[in-house]
C-alpha cells in the first residue's frame, strides 16, 4: 500500500525532481529506523489547544488541577490515569472524559498513539516521577511533572536527557515562579530597588498528621526537605535572585518519631550560603504552620506572607505593597496555560526540569550536612 501511494505522488514528478525526492524519503526511512518519534513530530499537526493527561488522581489533581483545567485558555482536561477504576468511572462522568483517554498504569504507553493527548502531567509520589516522565517523553509527549523533581539528582538528569532525546518539552509544577505577585516582588530584587540583598529567610510548613501518606514513607520521597522544603529552597534563590553555592549548617527532627521513624524528617533547618557571603536561613516542618519570606536588603527589607499560599502572595516593602488578589485555583490555570503557550510558541519552559535538579541538589546537600555536622559544598 505504502509502496502504491509512493508511485502516485513520484508519478507526476519530472526525472530531476524525482531523483531529489527518493533521496529524502530514503533519507526519512533511514531515520525512522532509529527515531519513531521524529515521524510523529513531523506529522503532528499544531494546536491552538493542548490536550492534558493526569497520572495520578489524588488531592491534588482532584482538587485543583482539575477544577484549574477548566479555566484554562491553552489547554483542557482530556484524560485520565488511574489504577482505580471507581476513580476513572467517576472521573468519566464528571469530565465527559471519552473511554479511549482513561488508561491505567499497565495500558499507559498506549498514549502514544491518541492524537487527544498533547502532555502528560505526573502528578504521583516522587519516587515514581522518573519512571513515567521517561515513559511519557518516550510515547512522544511533553511533560509537566509535580515537584519535587525525583528523589535524586540522577533521577532529574535521566528524566531531562529522556525529553532531550525525544525532543519533547519538560516543565516542573513550581506554580509560584508563574505567579503575579512572586514575580514583581523578584524584580525589586533583580533590579536592586532596595539596594543589595544582605540576607534572607523563609520558611514553609503545615501540620500534616496522616500517617499512611507518602509523606510518611521514605522510599516514596516522604520527609519535608522533599515536599516543603522546595519551597523553602525556592524562597532563598527567588529572594536573593542568587544559586547557592553551600550548606553551612543543617539539622532534622521530628517530635513525632511514631509518625516520622527511621530517620524520616518532620522538621529541617538549614543555612545556606550564596555569593557575596550572603546567608539565607530556612526552615520547613509538617509539625508547624509557617509561611514566610523575609529579605534584608540595603535599604529595607521585603516581607512576603503569605509567602506561598495557594489563594496569594503578599509583599510588603518600603516601596509598597504588592497584592494582586486572585482565587484558588488561578495559580494552576496560570501555570498550566503558560506552560501549554511555550509549547505551542516553541518557546522554552519558564520552569523547565533543569530547575527541579537545582533544587533536588541542594536537597541532597543539606541532608549530607545534617548527617554528617559539616558544611557541604554544591
Amino acid at each position: 500500500m505504502k509502496t502504491e501511494i509512493l508511485n502516485q505522488e513520484l508519478g507526476s514528478i519530472k526525472s530531476p525532481s524525482r531523483r531529489d525526492v527518493i533521496k529524502t524519503l530514503a533519507a526519512a526511512s533511514a531515520g525512522l529506523i532509529f527515531s519513531p518519534n521524529t515521524l510523529l513530530a513531523a506529522t503532528r499537526q499544531k494546536k491552538d489547544k493542548l490536550g492534558v493527561a493526569l497520572v495520578g488522581l489524588g488531592y491534588y489533581s482532584t482538587d485543583l488541577l482539575a477544577p484549574a483545567l477548566q479555566q484554562t485558555k491553552n489547554c483542557y482536561l482530556a484524560g485520565i490515569v488511574t489504577g482505580t477504576p471507581a476513580k476513572a468511572e467517576a472521573w468519566k462522568k464528571k469530565y465527559n472524559i471519552p473511554d479511549k483517554n482513561i488508561y491505567n498504569y499497565q495500558t499507559f504507553d498506549q498514549v502514544a498513539n491518541n492524537p487527544d493527548i498533547d502532555v502528560i502531567y505526573v502528578v504521583l509520589p516522587p519516587s515514581m516521577h522518573k519512571e513515567y516522565v521517561i515513559r511519557a517523553a518516550n510515547a512522544g509527549k511533553h511533560v509537566w511533572c509535580e515537584k519535587p523533581m525525583a528523589i535524586s539528582a540522577g533521577e532529574c538528569g535521566a528524566m531531562i536527557d529522556a525529553c532531550k532525546k525525544n525532543k519533547r518539552s519538560l516543565a516542573i509544577g513550581y506554580r509560584l515562579q508563574h505567579e503575579p505577585n512572586t514575580q514583581e516582588y523578584r524584580k525589586l530584587v533583580k533590579q536592586n530597588k532596595l539596594g543589595k540583598v544582605l540576607k534572607a529567610s523563609c520558611g514553609a510548613g503545615y501540620v500534616e498528621n496522616r500517617t499512611d501518606h507518602w509523606k510518611q514513607n521514605k522510599a516514596l520521597g516522604g520527609g519535608v526537605l522533599y515536599d516543603m522544603g522546595v519551597y523553602a529552597i525556592q524562597g532563598s534563590r527567588l529572594g536573593t535572585g542568587l544559586e547557592p553555592v553551600g550548606v553551612m549548617t543543617a539539622k532534622t527532627s521530628t517530635n513525632r518519631p511514631q509518625i516520622y521513624k527511621n530517620g524520616l524528617d518532620e522538621t529541617t533547618t538549614a543555612t545556606l550560603a550564596f555569593p557575596g557571603g550572603i546567608m539565607v536561613d530556612i526552615k520547613t516542618s509538617f509539625g508547624e504552620n509557617i509561611n514566610y519570606l523575609n529579605i534584608n536588603c540595603d535599604k529595607g527589607e521585603i516581607k512576603v506572607a503569605p509567602y506561598q499560599a495557594y489563594a496569594g502572595v503578599i509583599a510588603d516593602s518600603p516601596l509598597g505593597q504588592i497584592n494582586h488578589p486572585y482565587t484558588v485555583p488561578w495559580q494552576q490555570a496560570k501555570q498550566m496555560d503558560d506552560d501549554a503557550t511555550s509549547i505551542i510558541q516553541e518557546k522554552p519552559m519558564l520552569v523547565p526540569g533543569e530547575e527541579g535538579l537545582r533544587d533536588i541538589r541542594i536537597v541532597e546537600a543539606i541532608y549530607k550536612s545534617a548527617a554528617t555536622g559539616r558544611p557541604v559544598e554544591i
